[in-house]
């Protein structure tokens, strides 16, 4: 899952950068609002975490424009204690959560994982299709009650399609999830990883749909 982090606090940046890769998120960084604004403009975005107080665009102008354009990847806002009245703006423009600075980092990955469940659908921190089961707390697979070792782009892959089971995601979608707005991507590298999940959990767990990408469905244990 793909979350831009619009900062530009350079050190509060930073920290919540390294907690977001430590649970296998893939992360781009934005310090300013015309910056942020373009990136969830024309990245594929799972999530944001927006800081209200921007240099350039204000959080709440950048916040306005993206729901104008009809995007609605969720969106978890950054304000100050004092800030009352703009958790209510923000709110009433369409963010989906906030959390008032300072904060405990546990926090905003909860709460981040919270708007990510939702969005898939799932309402608990346990994804499950069938036997496999992601805990987003944990940032862990099991499968059948077993664990599974993932790579942490096997972890991507596996995890972008849990987030969405059931439905046909193209070898460009999961490239677009998978890897950061600085990296080069290469949809073919996304076979390489279907194959290596494909000997680590049920092979029939993960469907190709001839022309269009894969599926992940429901396998249960002999």
């Amino acid at each position: 899952m793909r979350i831009l982090v619009v900062e530009d606090d350079a050190q509060l940046a930073q920290q919540i950068v390294t907690a977001l890769e430590a649970q296998e998120y893939v992360v781009d960084v934005a310090a300013d609002g015309t910056e942020a604004h373009y990136i969830g403009s024309v990245e594929a975005i799972d999530a944001v975490v927006l800081d209200l107080g921007l240099p350039e665009m204000d959080g709440l102008t950048v916040l306005q424009r993206w729901r104008d354009e009809g995007l609605t990847m969720p969106i978890l806002i950054l304000t100050a204690r004092d800030s009352w009245h703009e958790k209510v703006l923000a709110i009433d423009a369409g963010a989906d959560d906030y959390l008032t600075k300072p904060f405990h980092m546990q926090e905003l990955l909860a709460r981040l994982r919270a708007l990510l469940r939702r969005v898939a659908g799932q309402a608990s921190a346990e994804l499950s299709c069938g036997e496999l089961v992601l805990d987003t707390r944990h940032s862990h697979f099991s499968y059948a009650g077993q664990s599974v070792q993932l790579t942490s782009y096997e972890f991507r892959v596996l995890s972008y399609l849990m987030h969405h089971a059931g439905q046909i995601i193209s070898r460009s979608q999961l490239s677009e999830h998978i890897y950061a707005q600085d990296q080069d991507r290469d949809s073919n590298t996304i076979d390489v990883f279907i194959g290596r999940l494909r000997k680590k959990i049920p092979a029939q767990a993960i469907e190709t749909v001839r022309g269009q990408g894969y599926r992940l469905v429901p396998v249960e244990s002999a």
